[in-house]
């Protein structure tokens, strides 16, 4: 059974993006992107474990699990369409450390985004909430952010469940040292910001250039954490569209599979 949410089932997509959730969140959290990005685009919504498709497995509090687990179920979906990876958040880690893993495995994603996250060395990890403080100091540095459930208070066997998850989560975001120096990756980059996202301040985001070694752009948007929400949703997929399109001719011409 496929671990991803697909809402369309294109047999010869002219794009593929595999799109990864939020702290907390789930595939769900970006099934709204089907409405906005173009009709011949195939979208995988991974479920990690915790959650949706895979609400009976334990969630992971490692990041290399993590990725070692979201690469697994990227990998058979590599050959053909142009493969992109896009996530927010603890979803901009899980994209990002995705894409060098595929690309150690010869395989090049064409274009990585990144949302909400500051840039590998450049993180102030103070700014996180404590995955292991009371609830309602965890709720509270949440609601924070915005993006929270809205049957969440209505629900206390779901509150439960999603303060667990979150605090797994965070432990792995917590415990996330990347090398800031590494070879850049051959993917090109583009970064989803925000003015006042106190969880990713825009001086963190330019770094996020010393990741590729091919195209980089920069997308700014008035709004906190979670700004794309609601009535911005449509106008910040298209964006996000538009930002494939215009990243794919600048991705090395070998980028589907580089070895055997």
């Amino acid at each position: 059974m496929s671990n991803f949410v697909r809402p369309r089932r294109l047999d010869d997509p002219a794009v593929r993006l595999v799109a990864f959730h939020h702290a907390g969140g789930s595939a769900a959290s970006w099934f709204p992107l089907t409405r906005h990005v173009p009709a011949d685009w195939d979208v995988l919504l991974l479920d990690l474990p915790g959650r949706g498709k895979r609400h009976t497995e334990p969630a992971l509090e490692s990041m290399d699990e993590i990725v070692a687990t979201a690469t697994e179920d990227v990998l058979p979906w590599a050959e053909g369409a142009p493969l992109v990876l896009f996530g927010h958040s603890l979803g901009a880690i899980v994209a990002h450390e995705t894409a060098r893993a595929l690309e150690k495995l010869g395989v090049r994603p064409r274009w990585v985004g990144v949302s909400g996250r500051g840039a590998p060395g450049h993180e102030v990890l103070t700014r996180l909430p404590d995955p292991d403080s009371p609830d309602e100091e965890l709720l509270a540095r949440l609601r924070e952010m915005g993006g929270m459930p809205q049957q969440l208070d209505a629900v206390p066997d779901f509150r439960d469940r999603f303060l667990r998850l979150v605090r797994s989560d965070l432990r792995a975001v917590a415990g996330y040292r990347p090398d800031a120096h590494r070879t850049p990756m051959a993917a090109p980059v583009t970064v989803f910001a925000a003015t006042h996202d106190a969880w990713a301040p825009m001086v963190e985001m330019a770094s996020w250039a010393r990741q590729t070694r091919s195209r980089f752009t920069e997308r700014v948007y008035p709004g906190g954490h979670f700004h794309f929400l609601g009535d911005a949703f449509g106008g910040f997929a298209r964006d996000l569209a538009e930002e494939v399109r215009a990243a794919l001719p600048h991705a090395s011409p070998d980028l589907v599979r580089t070895s055997t």
